[in-house]
This record gives structure tokens, sequence and C-alpha cells, in this order.
């Protein structure tokens, strides 16, 4: 158990047991949503892992003006209301802007800031001051140190229901790398979580949209589980090929189990 440590719902964040965040890059019909949330619930329930169901209500940070965004905020919000309480499910939703925060909690239990916001200070103490549990994602462009900053200023409304997500850093133009270092500094200032596939996104080197390499999900989220974390993030789809977001480097639903499993062998013999 760390100093860090808090409950989201019935899910412990930095008390030694693995979570998992996990769903579509987006919301594509409330349908596929809620038939997404049922599957990865009832694969994380057969492992014994504390599962938070995640979907974007916009994605405002696209690389083309014309791709697809999401329901947006009312309408997303019900879907994830929705889901939140006939599941049961904790849910995760990005917020891009400080207008946004208080409408999202009301159906949310996480709000995360995306990664280009994570130094965007209105954002951040708005979110905070909504009292629910908040996951910044480490920009691609900061040292893992200076998230202490992202914490700080959550901090300052009295909320420190914060973890950090690691999802790699720019290397170059259109790559990512990941430094496992960034994993145990972090993990001084507040819980951390392993992007395992945006870690893998190759940024907007697909025409217009982010390309990826999904053959190397499990070869980045067993290292990071290995490195020590608190939780793993995965976008989970039925049919990545079709997805509307993030189709590329997404994981295939058929794979999650088995990757769960890896990754729960090795956080038990780290333990």
């Amino acid at each position: 158990m760390s100093k860090h440590d808090f409950e989201i719902g019935n899910v412990p964040v930095g008390r030694g047991q693995l979570f998992l965040i996990a769903g579509p890059c987006v919301i594509e019909s409330e349908q596929h949503a809620r038939m997404m949330a049922d599957s990865i619930q009832r694969i994380a329930s057969d492992l014994g892992i504390p599962y938070i169901f995640k979907a974007s209500y916009d994605k405002a940070n696209r690389t083309s003006v014309s791709s697809f965004r999401g329901p947006g905020l009312v309408e997303g919000t019900r879907i994830l209301r929705r889901i939140a309480e006939e599941t049961r499910l904790p849910v995760l939703t990005d917020v891009h802007e400080p207008d946004h925060c208080a409408t999202v909690a009301e159906a949310c239990d996480v709000l995360q800031i995306p990664a280009f916001l994570c130094r965007q200070t209105d954002l951040l103490v708005a979110a905070g001051k909504t009292g629910r549990a908040i996951n910044v994602k480490k920009g691609q462009f900061v040292a893992p140190q200076d998230m202490k900053h992202a914490v700080e200023k959550i901090a300052s409304t009295g909320n420190t229901r914060v973890f950090l997500t690691e999802r790699g850093a720019s290397f170059g133009y259109h790559n990512l790398v990941v430094d496992m270092r960034s994993l145990p500094i972090m993990r001084t200032l507040a819980p951390v979580v392993f992007d395992g596939t945006h870690s893998v996104q190759t940024p907007s080197a697909a025409n217009g949209v982010s390309g990826g390499q999904p053959e190397f999900i499990p070869v980045l989220a067993r290292a990071a589980v290995a490195a020590g974390i608190d939780g793993i993030f995965l976008e989970v789809h039925n049919d990545p090929a079709s997805a509307k977001s993030d189709g590329a480097n997404a994981l295939h639903l058929d794979r999650l189990k088995p990757l769960l499993g890896q990754l729960l062998a090795i956080h038990s013999a780290i333990s």
C-alpha cells in the first residue's frame, strides 16, 4: 500500500492489486459501448482483476478535421451514466475543456486529462474541484519528474485522488518510445498506470490519422508490469480495422484475456 492510495468505487488504486482500465477509444454508439463494457467486464470478472470502463464522448484532438469525434458532451455523458448505472462499473472519460468538468463528473467516476493538455492549469484545477478521481496522462513532451506540477495543481483544490499514466514520449516524428524509468519516477508522485495501446501509436503517420504497431502491446505491457505499476490501460475493440478512432493501435477483444493472464502472473511474481 502506498501513501497515495485511494479507491474508485470497488477498484483499489495504489494498494498492491493490479487494476484494468479498458474500452473503445470513442463512443461509436450506445449499443457498441455497452457491448464492449459487458464483454470486458466478463473477462475481468473471470480473472479477478478490478475494472474501470473507458470511452470518450469527444475526441477533440484528432489529427484531421474530418475525423469522427464521438457523440458529444450531452449524449456521450448520458450513455456513460447509463453504462455506469446498469453495469455498476466505475467509468472514465476524457475532458478537454474546464467547462465540461462539472457535467462529466455527474456521469463518470474518473476524469481523464489528455496527454496534450497535461499542463493546462485551468483544466486541471476544474477537474480537481469536482472531487472525482483524476487520471493525468503524461504528455509526450514532459519529463516524468515534471508531472509533479500537474499533481500539485490538482492537489491545490484539496483533491488528492490522482493517478498518472505513461503513454510514451515523442521520438522524432511519427514515433513514440517508452522509457521504463518513468514508471518508478512518477510512482513517487502518485499511483501509476501504463497505457499499452497509445504507447505503440505512430502519431499522424497514416495520411491524416495515427497509425500503430499493436503487435508490440504485449511486449511493452509485460515490461511495464515487471517494472512495477498499479494499473494497465488498454484501448480494446472487437473489430479494430473498423474502429472509428485509434483502431490501428487498439488491442483486439479476443486477445485481451490471454494478455491479462500474463500480466497478472508477472504481477504476482514480483509482489
